[in-house]
């Protein structure tokens, strides 16, 4: 009998996923180095930083709950609830 692959669940979105990402609830650019983490999939972890700076994310947003609970991301998680999506190409631009 083959043994059963490993569910990986991201905590934001609660949506099992292939690979998770590890976010640093307080960003290490904020003093989280080597603080609480969350496990999340791809897509919640850009949308994060997407959505959020580094100071509002250590000050207003550093724990799942805080994040479920922000209104600016309620469209994104019902959306994203329904999807299987793995990756979303964010347009974040690279620094040259």
């Amino acid at each position: 009998m083959a043994k059963k692959e490993e569910e990986l669940v991201c905590e934001l979105c609660g949506r099992e996923v292939q690979y998770l990402t590890r976010h640093h609830l307080v960003p290490r650019e904020e003093g989280g180095r080597y603080g609480a983490t969350a496990e999340l999939c791809q897509p919640c972890h850009s949308t994060l930083h997407l959505t959020f700076s580094n100071r509002e994310l250590a000050l207003q947003y550093n724990s799942i709950p805080a994040l479920q609970q922000a209104e600016d991301l309620q469209k994104y998680l019902k959306w994203v609830r329904s999807k299987r999506v793995e990756r979303i190409y964010n347009r974040r631009g690279r620094k040259r």
